[in-house]
């Protein structure tokens, strides 16, 4: 089916939404502090100068202040304007003009010898929250070689006890190595616990996505077996109506309206199975003890339940080096692994489709095969996501959406790609110990 590019271009906005926004926080952030640092540059200057009365070249410090003054400004304006995403690369360059500016303004005051010169660490701090791992480091090797420079090449103060003739090289080779190693160990634990912080966050959302789909599914729930106890009636009735039907002399006397209404009693038969399927899901009409199977029973029975319901398609069945387990003959992995075939047949209803079943490593994989046109790609980015189908009709992509969710309850998990020859494949991934009879009366 021809994709919307509109709808493509929609999702793939919202798909970066989060990471514009965090992009547009971040740089936000960089400018509130450079604006700070602005400030505290600039009262500092003036209490060296007044108060302490150390002559400082002004006109080149107040201009490398005004420079980076100017530059945030620019910043501001980019984030007012920005439509796109603010990549880590904007961030590194803002951070980088950061350190060079304050590496010039050591320069003129001092150098290593200058007590500031370890604000290098808050540039390294802040990069370490809002960096990439390589730009970070990046960072690191930047701030060492300024520092190293400084140790070179700086106008020294005339206060007292600040000059470099006072500092020994081994004591400027120690206070190197230990910048050095402050910065790698501040880099390496903020790095740290600011992926442990994200992790985080994305579990909870996580979380809150499941407990959505949790709650939409037990509403969906609710309003299935609501509505499947509305059609018993009706069907009942319908029921009784085709069985006067066959026994009338002008219905039985012809043998095309005879077969019709056997046809219409057998798609009856179907539609009640179907609604005490839905009642027993539901958790009505069920025994104490659940029910009990072996796996090879059930892939066996559920194939031919599904070529019986839907004649002249063709389905190939193959099991292999599969163990025969004793299970759990449960109504939801039926109905998830019927769902799976239903949307390949819907795919290519005049090919082929087929079920393969493995087993390795303690895990049942069943593959299903089709020979259709294949997923687009925003189906394939929102696969098993309620409402999001190819088929353009109300309510479609609830049947994968509940055969995720199944799959997901059991442990497992449901993919799908498109094959290179042409086609889709869904792999149905579950772990053997949740389908195990012993297990699960073990877990009772």
């Amino acid at each position: 089916m021809p994709t919307d590019p509109r709808a493509t271009s929609r999702q793939e906005e919202a798909a970066a939404a989060p990471e514009n926004l965090a992009g547009r926080r971040n740089l936000l952030q960089l400018i509130q502090l450079r604006w700070l640092a602005v400030a505290g540059q600039l009262a500092t200057i003036l209490t060296a100068e007044l108060l302490l009365q150390e002559r400082l070249p002004l006109r080149e410090m107040l201009i490398l202040l005004a420079g980076l003054a100017l530059f945030n400004a620019a910043c501001w304006l980019r984030l007012l304007r920005a439509r796109g995403t603010i990549h880590n690369g904007e961030l590194l360059a803002g951070l980088v003009v950061d350190v060079l500016v304050l590496s010039a303004q050591l320069y003129f005051s001092g150098g290593v010898g200058n007590p500031f010169i370890f604000l290098y660490l808050l540039q390294l701090a802040v990069g370490a929250m809002l960096l990439r791992p390589r730009y970070i480091w990046a960072m690191v090797g930047l701030t060492c070689a300024c520092f190293l420079v400084l140790t070179v090449w700086h106008r020294p103060l005339s206060l007292p006890d600040m000059g470099l003739q006072s500092l020994s090289v081994h004591y400027i080779g120690g206070l190197l190595v230990c910048f050095m190693l402050n910065a790698t160990l501040l880099v390496i634990f903020i790095h740290r616990i600011g992926r442990n912080l994200r992790q985080r966050d994305s579990h909870l959302a996580d979380l809150r996505q499941r407990a959505a789909e949790d709650e939409h599914i037990i509403r969906m729930g609710l309003l299935a077996s609501g509505a499947a106890h509305e059609l018993g009636t009706p069907l009942a009735t319908l029921s009784v109506i085709l069985g006067d039907w066959s026994r009338m002399a002008p219905f039985a006397a012809d043998p095309e309206l005879r077969e019709e209404i056997e046809e219409m009693q057998f798609q009856l038969t179907r539609c009640k199975s179907i609604v005490t399927g839905i009642l027993l899901a539901a958790g009505e009409s069920r025994g104490e003890a659940p029910g009990q199977t072996t796996l090879h029973a059930f892939l066996d029975g559920m194939v031919a339940e599904w070529r019986e319901t839907r004649p002249g398609q063709q389905l190939s069945y193959e099991r292999r080096d599969t163990p025969d387990l004793a299970i759990i003959s449960d109504t939801a992995l039926k109905q998830m692994l019927a769902n799976v075939l239903d949307n390949a047949l819907e795919a290519a209803p005049q090919q082929p489709i087929a079920l393969q079943v493995r087993c390795a490593d303690e895990w049942l994989t069943l593959l299903v095969c089709d020979q259709g046109p294949g997923f687009a790609p925003e189906i394939l980015a929102n696969f098993g996501k309620p409402y999001h189908s190819s088929k353009g009709r109300p309510g479609s992509g609830l049947g994968l959406f509940l055969s995720v969710n199944v799959a997901r309850t059991l442990g497992g998990h449901i993919e799908a790609r498109n094959r290179p020859q042409g086609g889709a494949e869904v792999q149905i991934s579950l772990p053997l110990a949740a389908l195990s009879w012993r297990e699960t009366i073990g877990h009772a």
